[in-house]
C-alpha cells in the first residue's frame, strides 16, 4: 500500500483550513470579500481584447443570479444544468446554483441530444443555462421530455430574438429578479450561503458512456476543497499567478483547477476568446499553471516539430544541438544525478539561443508545474518538454475522487508512472491488479444507482477499475483500464496505450491503434497526419489529391514503417508491430471513434474496422474497402479503395 502524507503540510501562506462546515460558496464569499475591487478574479478575450473582471463583479454577477433563481422557486438540492464554452458566465451560473443551496450538473456543449436528454430527465433538472441559440434549441427539443425542467437561462441575445416560450428567460432578466428580491432582503444571499454544510452535494458529474449509459457522481463541497488543498500542499500556487480556462467545465480536471484550486489561492482565470483561439491565447497570456489532456501536449510537440521541419538549415542544426543538450540534462534529472557545471552551462546556452523561443511560442515560458491525465503520455513526449525545461508531470484520478489521487512531486518525475499520492491519500493494489483508492476526496456515490455504487465504493475504498502496481521507489504505474490492457502471445500484460503515444510521436502520425489482444502477434493502424505528411510529399514531387490516395502511396509506407521501427526500439519481441495498415482517414471524434479528451473508443473501432483487422491476420496484402463517409459540414463521400498492408521485415 501507497500512502500519502497523513496531514496537508502549510507550505504556503495561502493555506486555509478546510472544516466540514466549509462550502465553496462561503469560501467563494470570502475571497471575493477580501480581494474586492483590487484584484483582477478572471478575463475574458473579446474583440481581441482582454477583458478584466475583478473580485467584486464576480461577486456582484454571481450574488445576483444566485438570488434570481431562488425567485425562479430554486430549493436546496435542486439541480441546474449548464452548456456552453469557457466564459465567465458560465463560472458565474455555477457559482451561482451552488450559492443558492442548489447541485451544478455541467453538460458537454458538444452533447447529442440524446445524452442531453439523458442527463437532464436522469438528473432531474430543474433549471438549464445554454449559452446561446445553439444551446437553447437543445434544451427546448428535450423540454417536454423532462418533466423536472422548468425554466431555461440564455445569455447570448444572438438569434433569440423569435423565441416567445413561457419558459425562456435571459441571464440579465434573471439577474435584475435577484436585483429585486435584494431589496426586499437584503442579508438573504448571505443568510442562504451560511447555512451550506460542507458534505452537502455540490456536484453532479457524468461520466463517459462508452460502454453502458453514464452514471452521475456525485461530489461534495468537502471533496472538492480537500483535493484542492492536496494539490496546493504538493505545488502551491500564488494569488497573483494566471490560468488559462479553455478545458469543458464538464471535465473534472478542469473544476479541479478552477474551482477547487483556483478559489482556494485566488489565481486570476483567463478565457479564451473561442474554443479555436485556445492555443493563441494561451501564448499571450503564458499561464503560471497548466493542466491539459495528452493530446494537447501531443499537438504542441507537432507544432514543434513540423516548424523544424520548416526551419531553414542552420536553425534546424541550431535546434538539433540545443535539443541534444535538454536531452541529456533531462536524463540526469530523471535519474536524480548531479548535473556538471559545463553541462550546466551548456544547458544555459540552449535556453538563451533556442529553448526559452520554443517555450514561449507555445506559451509556457512562465510555466512553473504543467499537469496531464485523463489518458496516458508516452515517455516520448515526457523527454520532449522536460528537455525544453517544461516541469510536466503525470497525475492519476478520475471524478470518483473530485480530479486526482497522484501526482509526480518536482524533482522525482518518472516518465512511466504517475508518482505519489497527494496527502491523505491511500493507494492500495489488489491481488488482480485493481487500484483502490481512499482519500476524503472520494465521492459520495451515483445518483440513483445503488448498484453501482455499491460496486465502485467499499469500506471506504474507491474501486477504479484501472490495472497498475507500485515500483520499489514507491511511484504509482497504470497499466490502462482493465478492459484495455491486452495479453501478449508470451502470456504477458502488455498496454497498447504505451505504444499508440511512442506511435504519435512522430510528426507524420496523427493517431494510432494497436492490435494485439491473445493474437500471435501486434499489429497497428496508422492514421497520417495530412497536412506533415503532404508538405513531405511536396517536397519529394510525390503527387496525390486527397487524403485517401496520400496514405497509400509507397514511400509514404515507408516514412511510416521508418517511424514504427523507431518505436519498436526497446520494446520486448513480443510487443513490436508486426505489420501495420495506413487508414483511408483519421479517426474522429464526431463518428465515435475518439471520446472528447481523443481516447480511442477499442471496442467501437474494432467493430467497426473488422474486416481490417481480420485482414490484419491473414496472409493477404490488402484489403478492399467499400464505404461512405460523412464530414463535420454534412457531406458525404464514398469510398472505394484497396489498402496495403505491410510486414516489417526483422
Amino acid at each position: 500500500m501507497q500512502q500519502g502524507d497523513k496531514t496537508v503540510q502549510n507550505n504556503s501562506k495561502y493555506h486555509i483550513e478546510i472544516t466540514k462546515d466549509l462550502t465553496i460558496p462561503k469560501l467563494f464569499y470570502e475571497k471575493a470579500t477580501e480581494y474586492g475591487k483590487g484584484r483582477v478574479a478572471m478575463r475574458e478575450k473579446e474583440f481581441g481584447i482582454w477583458r478584466p473582471i475583478t473580485w467584486h463583479d464576480y461577486l456582484e454577477n454571481v450574488k445576483y443570479l444566485a438570488l434570481g433563481l431562488i425567485r425562479l422557486g430554486l430549493e436546496e438540492g435542486d439541480k441546474v444544468a449548464m452548456i456552453g464554452d469557457n466564459r465567465p458566465e458560465g463560472l458565474w451560473a455555477e457559482m451561482a446554483a451552488l450559492c443558492a443551496r442548489g447541485v451544478g450538473v455541467w453538460l458537454f456543449q458538444d452533447s447529442l441530444i440524446e445524452e442531453v436528454k439523458y442527463i437532464i430527465d436522469h438528473s432531474d433538472t430543474k433549471i438549464i443555462f445554454g449559452e446561446g441559440q445553439e444551446e437553447v434549441d437543445k434544451a427546448i427539443s428535450i423540454y417536454k421530455e423532462c418533466p423536472k425542467l422548468e425554466k431555461i437561462i440564455w445569455d447570448d441575445p444572438k438569434g433569440m430574438r423569435n423565441y416567445n416560450e413561457d419558459y425562456l428567460i435571459s441571464l440579465k432578466e434573471v439577474q435584475e429578479l435577484g436585483r429585486e428580491l435584494e431589496q426586499q432582503q437584503p442579508q438573504l444571499f448571505k443568510e442562504v450561503i451560511d447555512k451550506g454544510h460542507g458534505e452537502e452535494v455540490a456536484l453532479l458529474f457524468y461520466t463517459s458512456g462508452t460502454t453502458s449509459l453514464p452514471k452521475g457522481a456525485l461530489l461534495s463541497h468537502n471533496n472538492m476543497l480537500t483535493m484542492g488543498q492536496h494539490l496546493m500542499a504538493v505545488d502551491p500556487c500564488k494569488p497573483t499567478d494566471d490560468y488559462v480556462s479553455y478545458l469543458p467545465f464538464a471535465w473534472i480536471g478542469e473544476q479541479m483547477m478552477s474551482i477547487s484550486c483556483g478559489l482556494q489561492v485566488g489565481y486570476t482565470i483567463n478565457f479564451p476568446e473561442a474554443s479555436e483561439t485556445g492555443q493563441d491565447n494561451i501564448r499571450e497570456i503564458g499561464p503560471h499553471v497548466m493542466f491539459a489532456p495528452p493530446r494537447m501536449y501531443e499537438q504542441m510537440t507537432r507544432t514543434v516539430q513540423v516548424k523544424y521541419l520548416d526551419a531553414a538549415w542552420i536553425k534546424r542544426k541550431c535546434y538539433e544541438f540545443s535539443t541534444k543538450i535538454g536531452y541529456h540534462l533531462a536524463d540526469l534529472k530523471f535519474q536524480k544525478k548531479t548535473i556538471p557545471w559545463y553541462w550546466g552551462f551548456l544547458g544555459w546556452l540552449a535556453s538563451i539561443a533556442v529553448q526559452n523561443k520554443v517555450k514561449d511560442h507555445l506559451g509556457l515560458s512562465r510555466v512553473r508545474n504543467a499537469y496531464t491525465g485523463g489518458a496516458a503520455m508516452g515517455p516520448d513526449h515526457f523527454r520532449f518538454f522536460h528537455a525544453l525545461g517544461v516541469n510536466l508531470k503525470q497525475i492519476y484520478g478520475q471524478t470518483e475522487v473530485a480530479g486526482i489521487s497522484v501526482v509526480h512531486r518536482s524533482g522525482d518525475i518518472k516518465f512511466d508512472t504517475v508518482g505519489h499520492p497527494i496527502p491523505e491519500t491511500e493507494i492500495n493494489i489488489t491481488e488482480d491488479g485493481e487500484i483502490l483508492t481512499r482519500s476524503p476526496s472520494v465521492f459520495l456515490g451515483y445518483y440513483k444507482n445503488p448498484e453501482a455504487t455499491k460496486e465502485s465504493l467499499k469500506d471506504g475504498w474507491l474501486y477504479s477499475g484501472d490495472k497498475g502496481f507500485i515500483d520499489d521507489d514507491g511511484h504509482l504505474v497504470v497499466f490502462d483500464r482493465t478492459k484495455d490492457v491486452f495479453t501478449l502471445r508470451n502470456g504477458k500484460p502488455f498496454s497498447p496505450q504505451y505504444l499508440e503515444t511512442r506511435l504519435k510521436f512522430s510528426p507524420y502520425v496523427r493517431d494510432s491503434w494497436v492490435i494485439g489482444d491473445q493474437r500471435k502477434y501486434v499489429t497497428a493502424v496508422i492514421c497520417i497526419d495530412y497536412s506533415v505528411v503532404g508538405n513531405w510529399a511536396d517536397e519529394k514531387k510525390i503527387n496525390y489529391t486527397s487524403y485517401q490516395e496520400l496514405s497509400q502511396i509507397p514511400d509514404v509506407y515507408n516514412l511510416v514503417e521508418a517511424q514504427i521501427r523507431q518505436a519498436n526500439k526497446d520494446l520486448p519481441e513480443a510487443a513490436r508491430v508486426e505489420k501495420f495498415i495506413n487508414l483511408y482517414k483519421e479517426f474522429d471524434a464526431d463518428d465515435d471513434e475518439l471520446t472528447r479528451t481523443r481516447k480511442l473508443r477499442r471496442a467501437f473501432v474494432e467493430k467497426r474496422y473488422q474486416e481490417i483487422v481480420d485482414a490484419l491476420y491473414s496472409d493477404d496484402d490488402t484489403v478492399h474497402i467499400d464505404t461512405t463517409v460523412k464530414y463535420e459540414d454534412g457531406r458525404q463521400a464514398h469510398i472505394n479503395i484497396d489498402l496495403h498492408i505491410r510486414k516489417i521485415e526483422p
